[in-house]
């Protein structure tokens, strides 16, 4: 196809394979050729995440593509990322368009229709090219998924809509690189081959010239000029992860004073939540896994936000979760629920049209006294205001589908911009509110860990620790990748 007039040059990089690091290193470029005084946007067609970010436009998108606008110095907006998936089921998913919600779709009636959505991605990527220098575009999953070719809006279906160059990046720390690259380009049609221009190699460890006549070998199967073999960054843990498959690697270390429990709901989303928690130095953040018992010796036990609240507290149950939640509470301990954990903690969640499956009631954990209502519209909008019973400031954002009523509400969590929101217990032990990110903000932060267990500032500047982290990944790829090579394409 024709560009359109003005429009930014593009590449995009999809992966051998899911995971194998395509957000992380667009984030680091995005800030990379930034620091070069380009405007630089990212794109992401299609993405299938629980991990969303509300825009300043008033819509949701991955919250990889925000951190990518971070990198970029600029506020994430609807266009980044234009198709959004959230798993509701192991078959079926929200679907997100430009920002609002469309409806759900099972796996299958998705494929059949998703090349309907290619008209609202490509209008969505042609505004943000208008706007930028460079457009960093990310692929989803694997580029050699040709089983899903028909109708694909994220990877080559996407490429060859925008008549877009192609890096291919493999993973060498799950093994089998070169097999990965070169089988990759071994399966795809002659004409979406010709779109790779480059591949990089991500996450090696140790001397990475020990890799160069795997480059070499690579080179000669498939024809494809290296950019570069990018070491392992050790600061990747202190930037938000998008992909739940991330989350056994998301714990803190044990030995420290204060010790929070989060056990991981089936639908668990938003679970950037709890990073900020985890940089304290005095806290130990155990992300509990389905077939584990919540620890004892927990002081603070964080229900998250679900994308799907009645399957996961019935989830919950099945666990055992709730017996464990009942005991920690016997012995002293906290807790404190997130959006969907909120609701969780009621005596009644409410579906009466079936927003998340089939319409029905259902007993909460009785543990504040509200009702959840799963209707009306979704709330989506960023929030400041304050945490009264310390007067720190806080700042985060609103993501849900549901009404809260009840009498716990007239003892608020949090009052931002003059209303109330969430709730805390008579005996304060147990609280919950709508309100994600909230512990980005340091001063509540230390305020609500002191609460629970008396401790000293740490000192701690979250956000300026994720700002520290991007400088220093574009520093890195700037080191190892050949960026003038990459912007010739």
């Amino acid at each position: 196809m024709t560009k359109p007039p003005g429009m930014a040059k593009a590449v995009m990089f999809m992966g051998t394979g899911s995971d194998v690091g395509k957000s992380m290193v667009v984030a680091g470029l995005c800030r990379a050729f930034t620091n070069r005084g380009l405007r630089v946007r990212p794109f992401k067609p299609q993405n299938m995440s629980n991990n969303a970010a509300v825009t300043a436009d008033g819509g949701e998108i991955g919250r990889a593509q925000a951190l990518q606008a971070r990198a970029c110095k600029v506020a994430p907006t609807i266009d980044m990322n234009p198709v959004l998936l959230k798993p509701q089921t192991d078959i079926g998913a929200q679907v997100v368009v430009q920002g609002r919600v469309v409806g759900a779709m099972k796996a299958r009636e998705y494929q059949t229709r998703k090349g309907e959505l290619m008209p609202a991605v490509l209008e969505s990527f042609h505004r943000l090219g208008r706007e930028a220098d460079l457009v960093l575009v990310e692929g989803a999953g694997s580029a050699s998924e040709v089983n899903l070719r028909a109708g694909d809006i994220a990877n080559m279906g996407f490429a060859e809509a925008a008549d877009l160059p192609v890096v291919l990046i493999g993973d060498i720390e799950r093994g089998g690189v070169i097999a990965s690259i070169v089988g990759t380009c071994a399966v795809l049609p002659d004409a979406e081959r010709a779109r790779l221009k480059a591949f990089l190699i991500n996450k090696f460890r140790g001397d990475t010239s020990l890799f160069d006549d795997g480059l070499r070998i690579i080179a000669e199967h498939t024809g494809l000029p290296s950019l570069g073999v990018v070491p392992y960054f050790t600061d990747a843990g202190k930037l938000p992860p998008e992909d739940a498959l991330a989350l056994g690697s998301r714990s803190s270390a044990g030995g420290r004073a204060i010790r929070i429990a989060v056990p991981i709901l089936s639908r668990i989303a938003n679970f950037d939540d709890f990073d900020p928690l985890r940089e304290e130095p005095d806290v130990t953040l155990t992300m509990v896994p389905p077939g584990e018992a919540l620890p004892g010796d927990a002081d603070l036990v964080i229900l998250p936000g679900t994308k799907a609240t009645i399957p996961d507290l019935a989830f919950l149950r099945q666990q055992g979760w709730d017996v464990d939640i009942a005991a920690h509470l016997r012995r002293g301990g906290h807790v404190l629920g997130i959006c969907g954990g909120f609701q969780m903690l009621g005596t009644r969640l409410d579906d009466p049209a079936g927003t998340e499956g089939a319409p029905g009631a259902v007993s909460g954990l009785g543990l504040l006294d509200i009702e959840t209502v799963l209707d009306g519209p979704k709330t989506l909008v960023e929030v400041t205001g304050l945490h009264p019973a310390s007067g720190a400031g806080v700042r985060g954002y609103e993501m849900h589908i549901g009404q809260t009523s009840g009498a716990a509400l007239t003892r608020p969590l949090l009052e931002l911009e003059g209303r109330a929101e969430g709730s805390v217990s008579a005996d304060g032990r147990v609280s919950g509110c709508y309100v994600h990110g909230m512990f980005s903000s340091d001063a509540f932060r230390h305020a609500f860990l002191s609460a629970i267990k008396h401790r000293a500032d740490s000192g701690i500047a979250y956000e300026d620790g994720v700002e520290s982290a991007l400088d220093a990944l574009a520093d890195h790829l700037e080191a190892c990748l050949d960026l003038d090579a990459l912007l010739a394409l």
